[in-house]
């Protein structure tokens, strides 16, 4: 039996993994929120990891409010930076091996290229700084790890971009969306399905795995064209004449507080190459989206 701890069982990602391991014979749950367990709390951490003796500890928690954390960098760093540190320290006593989320925002964007694992950081924002110190932590302080980088993260919990489409939506004929801003969409249901396949490799290989890997869904897009997809599919879900008009601005049209990077784009053929995982349609997660008969 395989004793796993996912932490942020209630967010995007962690929700997918706790419906996904509960259906597992072989997997015996432990899970955590906000609400049971303060991960910034160090003491409470070691505590909680030494009674439940896991194999594995899956981190799904991050703050990630991006624009938000440019006023309130204390605690963005609290969550993203030192509760890792805290997690880490705590399956390295325990043995255990530890998956962890991070993201596309840990570059600037400016290479003109999809990012490998080996190309240099270089996060513009206080989020992407924050989470780039959280993956220090982890191989800092980790004997057993991955670090998962993934990029525009959707699905029917939480806030998001489809959410948010949906949201405007029902208020509004017409918006505009960034045009020239391009990553990947990825659901968070295939970045769950892919964390699992990660951990099985792992505990079963001989050979140390411990490395980051990006994940995320293809094709690569602008949010123009993903709010455009999204619009295309809530007609054609919810049976709308509707026709949301969507319109394509530059970044300097829509400022907000955070820099975006203009291009995230992640070269995935490595996490193929070590573990057989490749990208998943983002297209078909959104035709599949419960969220679009909510």
């Amino acid at each position: 039996m395989i004793r796993v701890v996912v932490i942020g069982s209630r967010g995007q990602v962690g929700t997918c993994l706790v419906s996904q391991l509960t259906q597992r014979a072989d997997v015996e749950l432990f899970t955590f929120d906000r609400q049971e367990l303060d991960i910034t709390d160090s003491n409470s951490v070691t505590s909680c990891v030494e009674s439940v003796q896991p194999h594995v500890i899956i981190n799904a928690a991050a703050y990630t409010a991006v624009d938000k954390a440019e006023q309130d960098s204390q605690q963005c760093y609290a969550v993203n930076a030192d509760a890792v540190e805290n997690l880490a320290k705590a399956a390295s006593k325990v043995d255990a091996l530890m998956l962890h989320i991070s993201t596309d925002y840990v570059f600037d964007g400016e290479s003109g290229k999809p990012y490998t694992e080996l190309d240099a950081e270089n996060p513009q924002s206080v989020y992407g700084k924050s989470k780039l110190e959280g993956e220090q932590n982890i191989v800092a302080f980790c004997s057993r790890y991955a670090v998962l980088r993934t990029s525009w993260v959707f699905g029917e919990v939480g806030n998001n971009f489809v959410k948010t489409m949906l949201r405007l939506s029902s208020t509004r004929d017409e918006i505009g969306v960034v045009d020239d801003q391009v990553g990947s969409p990825t659901y968070a249901g295939d970045i769950a399905r892919v964390l699992t396949t990660m951990m099985d490799k792992m505990l079963r290989s001989d050979d140390d795995l411990s490395g980051i890997y990006h994940y995320s869904g293809t094709p690569y897009v602008s949010w123009f064209q993903f709010a455009e997809e999204i619009f295309s599919n809530v007609a054609s879900q919810i049976g709308s004449d509707k026709k949301m008009v969507v319109n394509p601005i530059p970044t300097h049209e829509y400022p907000t507080p955070a820099k975006r990077p203009p291009d995230t784009r992640l070269d995935c053929r490595k996490i193929e190459k070590v573990f057989s995982i490749t990208p998943s349609l983002w297209q078909n997660a959104l035709k599949n989206m419960k969220a679009f008969q909510e």
